[in-house]
């Protein structure tokens, strides 16, 4: 007899077949079992009887699909999405980098249809409308070039679910604040910033996890979806409902973080050539809410008043609110 355990299916279902139903896994099934019998007929016995999933390259040669994974967020920008396929949910990647330029032109590339595209122009225009939201400075949209890419760039992708992905997506790259780690999302968005609900959401849930995703973020109105499903397969999830766009980036962007304030100034005075740290003093300004903004000051050689972050754009935000009658301007970085 020829057995094939639990593990090695799995292995047979995850590297070999990429479908709805299991047509695909019973061809590759027949496969084995006429190679094993071929075995038996020429040599009179079996050289493997139970098969182990790293028997099944001698079987069914090198694995056909790889799943996908969660990649991480190390770089700001890059947003993990959700979507539904014929043979299942996936999880895509949104990427947004910025070039400098004039005119503030948006690329849009990864083999995408036109609601994904019109989504992504939705997402843009709506941050620039609410720029103050994150503390961005509007000039950056008439300096900056735009480019979002979803990679696999040879498979056509289209739907309306990449709404709140593109628009965290280019968030984050604008502010320079990452996505938190094992996350990712669903949902489309109106030019009022509403998050609406999608389909297809039992799906991206096993996607998620088989990813590794810890936390998803939906539309509110989602909610009674998840309510349908077993127990069993929202087990390790935490599940974010969202009715607007400020609440996904609430949820998804990490708190903009700086290096100590003693590091800071070290570097700093190295940097200005100032003879000791103590001319460098530290500032608070106040944001919205009950946040502060913390920046280093100093007087340079002219006795100007020199103000320093490492996101000039924020600082210059926070300034503003608080002497909105003076007027400055942004020096280049130090």
């Amino acid at each position: 007899d020829i057995k094939i355990p639990k593990n090695t299916l799995e292995a047979i279902i995850e590297s070999y077949t990429r479908e709805s139903g299991v047509r695909e896994l019973e061809k590759k099934i027949g496969k084995i079992l006429r190679k094993s019998a071929r075995q038996y007929a020429t040599d009179g016995y079996f050289a493997k009887q139970e098969i182990k999933p790293g028997d099944l390259y001698e079987f069914l040669g090198a694995p056909e699909y790889t799943r996908d994974k969660y990649q991480g967020n190390e770089y700001a920008g890059v947003v993990t999405g959700l979507a539904w396929t014929a043979v299942g949910g996936e999880i895509l990647f949104v990427e947004t980098s910025l070039s400098r330029g004039k005119g503030g032109r948006l690329t849009l590339t990864g083999n995408l249809g036109d609601v994904m595209k019109e989504s992504a122009m939705l997402a843009l225009e709506y941050i620039k409308a609410h720029a103050s939201l994150l503390n961005l400075d509007e000039e950056i949209f008439d300096n900056w070039n735009i480019h979002v890419h979803v990679p696999e760039g040879a498979i056509p992708k289209d739907g309306p679910s990449a709404g709140i992905t593109m628009a965290t997506s280019l968030a984050s790259a604008l502010t320079q604040r990452k996505v938190k780690a094992n996350l990712a999302m669903t949902g489309e968005i109106t030019l009022r910033g509403k998050v609406l609900p999608v389909g297809g959401i039992k799906e991206k849930i096993l996607a998620a996890k088989r990813a590794g995703i810890k936390n998803i973020i939906l539309s509110e109105e989602n909610r009674k979806n998840i309510d349908e499903i077993q127990e069993i397969y929202l087990k390790g999830l935490t599940f974010h409902y969202v009715k607007d766009v400020k609440e996904v980036f609430a949820i998804a962007l990490e708190i903009a973080k700086s290096i100590s304030s003693k590091l800071a100034k070290k570097a700093l005075a190295a940097k200005i050539g100032v003879a000791g740290e103590e001319k460098i003093v530290d500032l608070a300004l106040p944001l919205e809410g009950d946040l502060q903004l913390q920046i280093l000051t100093f007087d340079d050689e002219e006795g100007k008043k020199v103000f320093w972050h490492s996101s000039a754009h924020i600082m210059a935000q926070a300034i503003k609110r608080l002497f909105p009658d003076t007027q400055f301007g942004i020096g280049p970085a130090i």
